[in-house]
């Protein structure tokens, strides 16, 4: 059985979201949510918190998903840190790619706000050989 999820690290730009997303993992899942408006901010948010789990945007400005997760794995205790990508981009070759930048899978954008703490649910079981 897989660990318990406590903490996220939550990483999207756009205020109106992050605020549907922060409630709905909040109220409905119960989970502790940190969150960050940049990928920039997320490398050094992400360090000192060590979260369980890390959702993050794929399209955000400067520093975007992929390249967040790639200076993510470069730093030696966030190597082996479960993240995965909330996007609207959910083509199976735009999802396969993420996967093979390392990411542990994709929610697709729009999200339903009741679901979503199902969602980060699942793909946590999977990470955990659920």
């Amino acid at each position: 059985m897989a660990p318990p999820i406590r903490k996220i690290v939550y990483v999207e730009d756009e205020p109106d979201i992050q605020a549907i997303a922060q409630m709905a993992l909040e109220a409905i899942g119960g989970f502790e949510v940190v969150l960050c408006s940049s990928g920039r901010e997320a490398l050094e948010v992400i360090p000192q918190e060590m979260p369980d789990l890390v959702l993050m945007d794929v399209m955000m400005p400067e520093l975007d998903g992929p390249s967040t997760l790639q200076a993510l794995r470069e730093v030696a205790e966030c190597k082996h840190l479960p993240v995965a990508f909330m996007t609207a981009k959910v083509q199976k070759s735009e999802i396969d790619e993420f996967i093979s930048l390392g990411a542990v899978g994709v929610i697709p954008k729009p999200f339903d706000p009741m679901k979503l703490s199902d969602e980060v649910k699942r793909l946590w079981e999977k990470v955990h050989g659920g």
